[in-house]
């Protein structure tokens, strides 16, 4: 068996009345774990190679705080609390990046992007929906839904009301890791999943989905959809960056743009680029380029156009035809 471990976690989660996993909390996931760290825990959890999900006790948990107290004590703390736990815990080992097989492994590497440990795109997430449940998210935690009339009958019974906040494959990102340095307004507009930079400031129509997000200080207040991460220093104002299809190569927006109001962009963006209000940029959109004197360039597809820095998209109010200004030409 291979010493070099892509990641591992131990956490605590939800099952089903069925003992199926809903969802699990990784607080403490680590990226390439020292072979130190797996020959102290391997014996322990009977790990013998590949992705495993391996669900272990009180008498594991301490045995596993007590192997990792001196190489490394922030793991053992953690440890020694979820020996305490009353809820499912689990250690998640992944020897490969590879597809998610497991709720566990999929909740992992969800909270990899949203610990910044991974960006957007860095991890393999395919396949994501077919792997994941449909869970109700509520004040008493994740519901199977089929369990839900269950338990709003049993919550009135006590004297108690069962709010369901939500019916999602996804939760909300703050409910498993807030990163350091931010500002979201409306905590249900951002995914678990979602890589949000330190200083990014999420208003209260912004929105981030997972596998997406932003790499430093920006403002948001529109939609940053899957596949999507925002440079810093920019701002998205009630539009939104997209990509066309799931596996589409990342797209990604550079530093010091702005996309205005109810812009929709499908292209990546460079350094420095300016999307006026309303227009859809796709990469199939015929563009007229200008230079700084407004003489014609040349008139390509926007995705010819990709990555470059210093460029100023518009519609033209009398024709209706996209238009760009390069102020470097």
């Amino acid at each position: 068996m291979s010493q070099s471990l892509f990641s591992i976690a131990f956490g605590v989660g939800t099952r089903n009345r069925e003992a199926q996993w809903l969802e699990v909390l990784f607080p403490r996931p680590l990226l390439h774990p020292s072979a130190e760290f797996v020959k102290r825990i391997q014996a322990i959890l009977g790990y013998s190679g590949g992705n495993q999900v391996i669900d272990f006790n009180f008498a594991i948990a301490s045995d596993l705080a007590h192997a990792l107290k001196r190489i490394d004590p922030e793991q053992s703390a953690l440890l020694v609390r979820l020996a305490e736990s009353h809820k499912p815990t689990v250690a998640c080992i992944l020897e490969h990046d590879s597809q998610p097989q497991s709720v566990p492994e999929a909740y992992l590497k969800l909270q990899l992007i949203s610990h910044r440990l991974c960006k957007p795109h860095e991890i393999n997430l395919s396949d994501l929906f077919n792997v994941l449940p449909n869970v109700a998210w509520t004040n008493r935690g994740a519901i199977d839904i089929n369990e839900v009339a269950d338990q709003q009958l049993e919550e009135r019974i006590k004297g108690r009301m069962l709010n369901v906040f939500s019916v999602d494959k996804l939760p909300k990102l703050t409910d498993y890791v807030v990163p350091k340095g931010i500002h979201i307004a409306d905590a249900a507009r951002v995914r678990l999943g979602a890589y949000v930079g330190e200083g990014t400031v999420v208003l209260q129509e912004g929105s981030i989905s997972f596998n997406a997000g932003t790499q430093g200080a920006s403002t948001i207040d529109g939609c940053i959809a899957s596949g999507v991460l925002i440079g810093a220093d920019s701002t998205l104002q009630g539009g939104c960056a997209m990509a066309s299809s799931s596996n589409q190569p990342l797209i990604s927006v550079g530093h010091h743009c702005v996309i205005n109001s109810h812009a929709d962009v499908g292209i990546s963006l460079g350094n420095r680029n300016t999307v006026e209000a309303g227009l859809l940029l796709t990469a199939d959109t015929s563009v007229t380029v200008f230079n700084r004197a407004k003489h014609v360039l040349r008139t390509v597809l926007a995705s010819e156009l990709a990555l470059q820095d210093d460029l100023s998209f518009y519609r033209n109010p009398v024709t209706g035809e996209v238009e760009c200004i390069s102020s470097t030409e």
